[in-house]
């Protein structure tokens, strides 16, 4: 499939999962599974991105934009999908239609650029991790998540039934790959080096699970416990933090 094709068919899949992508998120699901990714997700970029100014690539509806928006100087978002943006404008972010592969700002326009649950979705990996690291300033911090095959969450997507995301749509209908930690680093973006990385998902078995109080409450201790450990490697999302090179 070409880029433009490829483009077309991420757009309608996450137009027509807009309509449904925060049923189970956000104020719908206070203290559940996708809160805990958020938090775990924006934590990790406000370690590099306090008072700095902040792309996150693929910000969706923009659950974890709204998070950094609280402690970044300034926050700017990016999405392919023109549904996903709408709610994100409800928000009052500051958002923009685009590509990933083909960023619509300056070189060296941010000190931290981040993307989470979206890069595995993108054909060209290499080529939207080098537009990222083109607008992060010298000294700043790109923070690329992949998705883990190495892990409980890796093998349950890659070999169980594709989810329904909206009606006669399900998740066999974009692209997904998968990437190891271990390929973190011939990953890195030019000009950039691996400094850092957190692992998200790492003892949580299924969203499901997050619905028992109890186990909401010792699960979302364990994996803020644990996501800068070693056993970051087995988490479902792995997150690489690449340092560009002043």
């Amino acid at each position: 499939m070409d880029a433009s094709g490829s483009h077309d068919s991420n757009r309608a899949y996450y137009d027509a999962f807009s309509k449904r992508y925060e049923a189970a998120r956000g104020d719908n699901d206070p203290g559940g599974y996708h809160e805990l990714l958020d938090e775990l997700e924006a934590s990790f970029v406000q370690r590099f991105a306090t008072g700095r100014e902040v792309l996150e690539v693929g910000c969706g509806t923009g659950l974890v934009l709204s998070r950094i928006a609280r402690f970044a100087k300034h926050a700017q978002g990016l999405d392919l999908s023109p549904g996903m943006l709408e709610l994100a404008k409800e928000r009052g972010l500051d958002v923009t239609l685009g590509s990933a592969t083909d960023l619509p700002f300056p070189d060296a326009s941010f000190d931290v650029t981040c993307s989470f649950k979206v890069l595995a979705h993108v054909p060209d990996l290499g080529k939207a991790l080098s537009e990222m690291a083109r607008v992060t300033r010298p000294g700043g911090m790109v923070l690329a998540e992949l998705y883990n095959p190495n892990s409980f969450r890796g093998v349950v997507k890659r070999y169980g039934p594709a989810r329904e995301i909206a009606h006669a749509t399900d998740e066999s209908r974009v692209f997904t790959a998968y990437h190891s930690p271990n390929e973190a680093e011939s990953l890195t973006p030019p000009g950039c080096r691996l400094v850092d990385s957190r692992g998200v998902r790492i003892v949580t078995p299924t969203a499901f699970v997050m619905r028992v109080p109890v186990l909401r409450q010792v699960l979302r201790q364990a994996e803020f416990a644990l996501c800068d450990t070693p056993l970051k490697r087995f988490a479902g999302f792995y997150i690489a933090a690449y340092a560009k090179v002043a």
